[in-house]
């Protein structure tokens, strides 16, 4: 039998897995507002991730809980979130981990009341209700606020609701008080007139996470390398010129272009790697809701990265 050239079974086999990395997909989660958003209408980065076999798609969530419940369940390979979210899915077992950060944005978030409330500051919320989304960035904002006020989070009554829930309950005064994010939280005040209790300055760093199953960030860390290049690329691109994206997110997320610029005015620049000493404040969320007994058990964030750390 005539032997096949060495080179010829190589071609083939390479040509083989070309053929098979084309066909990996990168599933990302996304919200109503962010640099995932930025990036996706732009467009940049199929170009980085083509080269290296992937192919990208989108998909769209209300807020972080509910993105990374898709991740837990398998339907999403990279996602972002604020603080708190991925503190209560590695308390129910998820096994996700910290791939990035972007730069605490604590104005980003406030807690708000309708412009002809009594309610003169958060000492005031004593056996009031609030609106949040359970185990968002807000539902740690909500906690500190009470502390700093001199009040127990026992002291109010959470109403769980998603944002666009939460903002009718919060119309039509069904809630006392509303603790939410942008650009929700900018549309708000634009459009109600809502008074700003307290945002979280001094408070908490509202800092936004970029996760992914570890099995995915383990076997696919050039992908992911790619996505966080990408992602700097396009914040470096917002802080040198904010005004330039403004149209383009208004659109994506059908605000107001002054809305979304009040928005973009209070988020922070620059995708990094996470560091010890951003683990370390977030183990300060993570302690402050096993506490409060709101997590099943206590987590160690530095277990949810790849390398983990003490």
């Amino acid at each position: 039998m005539k032997r096949v050239p060495l080179a010829i079974v190589i071609a083939v086999l390479l040509g083989i897995g070309s053929a098979q990395a084309a066909d990996r997909t990168i599933r990302i989660g996304y919200q109503k507002y962010g640099t995932l958003l930025l990036l996706k209408a732009e467009g940049s980065l199929d170009g980085r991730l083509k080269p290296l076999g992937y192919d990208v798609t989108w998909t769209e969530f209300p807020a972080g809980p509910q993105l990374l419940e898709a991740m837990n369940a398998g339907a999403l390979d990279f996602g972002l979130t604020g603080e708190a979210p991925p503190i209560f899915a590695q308390a129910a077992g998820s096994s996700i981990v910290y791939v990035a950060n972007e730069p605490p944005a604590p104005k980003g978030e406030a807690i708000l009341v309708p412009k002809g409330s009594a309610i003169a500051n958060v000492a005031d919320l004593k056996g009031k209700s609030v609106a949040l989304n359970k185990g968002s960035n807000v539902h740690y904002l909500l906690v500190r606020a009470l502390e700093a006020a001199g009040l127990s989070y026992a002291d109010i009554h959470p109403v769980f609701l998603a944002p666009a829930d939460a903002r009718a309950a919060f119309e039509r005064g069904s809630v006392d008080a509303w603790a939410i994010w942008d650009p929700y939280l900018a549309a708000a005040q634009a459009a109600t007139g809502a008074r700003t209790l307290v945002t979280g300055e001094n408070l908490v760093p509202n800092t936004q996470f970029y996760l992914a199953p570890r099995r995915f960030a383990a076997e696919n860390a050039a992908a992911v390398d790619a996505v966080v290049a990408a992602l700097d690329a396009v914040d470096r691109k917002i802080e040198r010129d904010p005004a330039s994206v403004v149209d383009t997110v208004a659109t994506s997320v059908r605000l107001p272009a002054a809305v979304v610029a009040t928005a973009i005015g209070r988020q922070g620049f620059g995708v990094s790697r996470v560091t010890p000493a951003v683990m370390a404040e977030q183990q300060k969320v993570a302690d402050t809701f096993a506490a409060l007994k709101l997590l099943p058990k206590p987590v160690s964030v530095g277990e949810a990265v790849l390398t983990p750390t003490p």
